[in-house]
């Protein structure tokens, strides 16, 4: 015990070196919170879809605000052990219970590793299709 008393203060010298404090750090998980929302998901909402439709496409919002009954927002925040803080956010609008328009900042997965997000928002118009006849008068 005398031994490792003497050995203390050598120990304590040698702790600001990053070989020794990186052996001695404690280990910390990935934390994944929100909805993960990818482009494929974002590719299957058309204007026009229910709330249950657009429930079922990218599952449950994270935050349902009562004071915007007509918005619902998808907020994905990964902090992984090492490293920096990743966050995505997504609105979903409704407009007489159909969906008029998304925004936010999704990104694509490629299946091996999720790429950063945009620093800004972006605007994601879903316009709906043309009316048939429109399309021929405009042929014409």
């Amino acid at each position: 015990m005398k031994r490792f008393l003497l050995l203390l203060p050598f120990l304590a010298a040698c702790s600001n070196t990053p070989q020794v404090t990186s052996y001695l750090s404690p280990y910390r998980i990935d934390v994944r919170q929100g909805n993960f929302v990818t482009q494929e998901m974002v590719a299957l909402l058309k204007p026009g879809l229910s709330r249950d439709q657009v429930r079922f496409i990218l599952g449950s919002p994270l935050v349902v605000d009562m004071f915007h009954a007509d918005r619902w927002d998808y907020v994905y925040r990964f902090r992984p052990g090492n490293g920096e803080v990743q966050q995505r956010s997504m609105a979903v609008y409704f407009q007489d219970n159909k969906l008029t328009r998304v925004t936010g900042d999704v990104v694509a997965e490629d299946g091996t590793k999720a790429e950063a997000p945009k620093p800004a928002a972006q605007v994601i118009e879903i316009l709906a299709p043309a009316a048939p006849d429109a399309v021929k008068e405009e042929k014409k």
